[in-house]
């Protein structure tokens, strides 16, 4: 009986710790979204082009102020046919952050070093309003 007392103990505080785990990386998740929101709003605030990286109909549906509409897939082409010089400050946004991750790190390859991934529209959006 001992033994199977200890068992259920053992596992509640397993429990516990996984939850304490799961609780402290979104907080830190948020903490980090908090911070990009604000890098990227100094950054547009001081000039950066802004691109909505999303679909044109995810565009259409809603976006920042002076952001330009270029999906993720042509991002490269898009900026040398347009001719946007490589120092440009460039902030990148989409729904959740993954496929600006992407057009922001296919922009550095292809020399443009001062692009930054601002996130997920939703947290920019809402720091904008803070």
């Amino acid at each position: 009986m001992r033994h199977q007392t200890q068992l259920i103990v053992n596992r509640i505080a397993s429990v516990w710790s996984l939850l304490l785990i799961a609780l402290m990386a979104f907080t830190l998740s948020a903490q980090a979204a908090e911070k990009d929101a604000h890098t990227a709003w100094e950054m547009i605030n001081n000039g950066a082009l802004v691109v909505d990286v999303r679909t044109a109909e995810e565009f259409a549906q809603g976006h920042l102020d002076n952001a330009i509409n270029i999906p993720f897939e042509n991002i490269s082409n898009e900026f040398k046919q347009r001719g946007i010089a490589k120092d440009q400050a460039v902030v990148v946004y989409c729904r959740s952050g993954r496929r600006s991750g992407i057009a922001q790190q296919s922009l550095i390859e292809q020399g443009y070093g001062r692009t930054y991934n601002g996130g997920g529209l939703e947290s920019l959006a809402a720091h904008n309003k803070q």
